[in-house]
This record gives structure tokens, sequence and C-alpha cells, in this order.
């Protein structure tokens, strides 16, 4: 019964390949939704307590959200090798939504900013844990011919749940707005729903019948058209500065505070509506051309905010911004799980994840020089420029679709 169990294919379809999509690929969007709905509904909050409940200044506030990023990215990398050294993916993944769930509910009970930082590092490596090892058993869950359209289930769930987590906070802080405790009881609903992400590792996802083959830890897959595809994200990523920069231009061009949430849902809809078309676009015209797609769009989108000069402009540029993710995201990842064999995903998507988070604080940087020292509108040009130097490198390197798959020897 097990056996047949984990062999079913669940009936949702893709149109273009006539094949149904493994239970483990929408299991683990449901995953990816639950997990984004709890975490989207504490970012909101986490400024407020730790100013208005904790007595927090900017500085120590800047150094607890720092330290995270930082934690995060190191464990992604960590988390990579370490799934494709154990061969294991389920146990990785089911340990780091654990310290995250733990952590989120546990935040409720914080009375200091010493606790709050153990718990946000806790959240850190929790975050760090399970990326990678997730992205890889998508990949081997998913044909080959259907990458696009599993890592675009993973995209539309994941972004649903970042479109609902702010409108339940934002209903249970009207609910219980008198309440002196509102915050911490918002972080133990969040950690209840943190917690449905382990029953659904424990009990739908299956590990991959074929094991993955042990491997030493090495840097062998920084090398060939991986290597070129990441150095190319690299400078993608330096013009792709933090979303809050984008919060600040709205208000910036007179958008009211209370509006700017229902302008982010919409780029939440946006990006959700189209990440499985998109998904399925890279499937069938490849994944180069749909990432470029999307590049183009972030150019185009970038450009907008510079250029905009009335509030409802971003309504428009804002949808617009929420197409560009349905498109790259799913198909970045699918390409890299083109690009290197089963056996060194782990290590590929870990690097990827924490390349590009890396690269988040250096690029949040320069965008507020930018800003303070040019213009508003500086740092919105800046990453157009670099949309359109990262399109140029992405054409040199080699198409996943004309590459054999060679494993990549292991020093």
């Amino acid at each position: 019964m097990e056996q047949a169990l984990q062999d079913e294919r669940i009936p949702i379809a893709d149109p273009e390949n006539g094949a149904g999509v493994e239970r483990n690929v929408v299991a683990l969007g449901w995953v990816a939704f639950f997990g984004g709905l709890a975490q989207d509904m504490i970012q909101p909050i986490l400024p407020l307590f730790y100013a208005s409940v904790l007595g927090l200044n900017k500085e120590i506030i800047g150094l607890i959200e720092g330290c995270l990023m930082t934690v995060v990215s190191l464990m992604k990398i960590g988390a990579g090798y370490l799934s494709d050294w154990l061969g294991k993916r389920k146990a990785i993944v089911f340990v780091g939504y654990a310290l995250s769930a733990l952590a989120r509910f546990s935040m409720g009970l914080a009375g200091s900013g010493a606790v709050v930082f153990a718990l946000r590092m806790t959240d850190g490596v929790g975050k760090g844990l399970k990326d990678a090892p997730r992205d890889a058993l998508v990949a081997s869950s998913a044909g080959k011919r259907s990458l696009g359209f599993a890592f675009g289930i993973q995209r539309t769930l994941d972004t649903l749940g970042s479109v609902a987590g702010p409108l339940i906070v934002f209903a249970l802080l009207r609910l219980w707005a008198g309440r002196p405790n509102k915050y911490q009881m918002i972080f133990f609903v969040a950690g209840v729903i943190a917690a449905m992400t382990l029953l659904i590792i424990g009990w739908v996802v299956r590990e991959q019948r074929a094991a993955v083959k042990k491997q030493p830890v090495s840097f062998a897959v920084l090398r060939g058209p991986f290597a070129g595809f990441l150095a190319v994200m690299l400078v993608f990523t330096l013009g792709n500065s933090s979303d809050a920069f984008i919060i600040l231009r709205a208000q910036d061009l007179g958008m009211a505070t209370v509006v700017i949430p229902l302008a982010y849902a919409l780029f939440n809809l946006v990006s959700a509506a189209a990440a499985i078309p998109a998904g399925r676009l890279s499937d069938r015209f490849g994944r180069r051309r749909v990432i470029a797609c999307g590049w183009a769009v972030y150019a185009l989108a970038y450009l907008g905010f510079a250029l905009a000069r009335s509030a409802w402009m971003v309504w428009v540029i804002w949808a617009l911004y929420g197409l560009f993710y349905a498109l790259s995201e799913g198909a970045a990842k699918a390409m890299i799980a083109d690009l290197v064999p089963e056996a060194s995903r782990g290590a590929a998507f870990g690097l990827y994840n924490a390349a590009v988070g890396v690269m988040a604080l250096p690029a949040s940087l320069i965008a507020g020089v930018l800003w303070h020292r040019v213009s508003p509108a500086a740092p919105f040009a800046f990453g157009a420029f670099l949309a359109a130097l990262a399109l140029i490198g992405l054409v040199l390197v080699p198409s996943p679709e004309s590459r054999s798959r060679k494993a990549i020897p292991v020093a």
C-alpha cells in the first residue's frame, strides 16, 4: 500500500507534456505555502514589536536582521552540501522547518533583545537548512520535461502564502486592537501555522527511492555552464535591491501608506497567477528564453519606477514586477537542475540561494547611497542597467537543452 501511494501521481496535469505531477511536488508546494504564510505573518509586525514592545533602537534592529541574513546565506551552502553528502533531502527539510516553527512560536514568549536575537538566529538556521534540499527534492520528484512546471507550482503556492499572511495579520490586528499582547498572540498563531509544514513533510512527502550517491564536500560543481550562469545571476542581483526601496518609492510618489499593502498583494497575486504558465513555457521553449523575458520585464519595471511621476503608475508597475518574479524564479531553479547532475543538485541550489542572498546586502547598500546622494529614481535606473548587462551575459551561457547531462567529477 505504501509503495502504491509513493508511486501515485496526483491529478494535476501539465497540458504541454500530458503527464501528472508527482505527489511530492504538490506536497512540497503546500509546505512552501504554509511556511510562506507563517513567515509573512510575522514579517510586517517584527519592526513594531522590536521598537514598541522591546524598546530596541534602530542599530540593534539592524544588527539582528543583518546577522539573520548572514546566517541564512551561510546555512544554505552548508545544507546543500550536507544533503548531497548524506544522500538525504527530506530529513534536512523537516529539521529546517521545525526550527523555524519553534522560533516563530517562541517569539511570543520573548521579553528581551538577547532572547529575540537567539530566536531569530534559530529561525535563520532553519531557513538556511530547508531551501536547497527542498529544491533538490522537487527537481528529483519532477519528470525531466516538467521541471519548469514543477517549480512553477512551488512558486505559485509559496506566493499565495505570502498574499494570505499579511491579510490574516491585518484581520487579527483589527480583532485584537485593544490587547497589549496582540503581537505575541500573532507569533503564537504563526508558529502553529508553521507547524503544518511538519505534518505534510512527515506524512505526505517521500524520499526518492533512487538514493542520491553520497558525495564529499567539494566545490567541483562550480565549473562549466553552472558557474557561468551563477556569475550572470550575481551581476543581475547586484542591481536587485531590497523590495523595501519599492515601498519607499511608492511613498515618495504619493501613495498612501494604508494602500501600499493592497498594491503589494496585487504584486503577489500577479506573480502567483503567472508562475505555472511561466514554468510550462520554460519546459516548452527553454529556460534561458523565459529567464531572459523575465529580466527584460524587470528592466522595464525598474525603468518605470525610475520614471514614474504619480502614485497611480505604481499599481501598473508593481503588477509588471510580479510578472518578472513568475518568469524568472522557477525557470532559474529548473535551469540549475538541468545544468548539474542529480548528485550535485543540493550543493548547486545551496550555492545559488546563498550567492543571491549575500548579494542582496551590497545591492541594498548601493541602492541606499544612490537614493540619498543622487535621487530616489537612481537605484531603479541602476537596476535596469545591470539587468541589461546580465541579459547580454545570459546569451553566453550554454543552453541546458544542448548540453549532455554528464556527471561533474568530484574532487
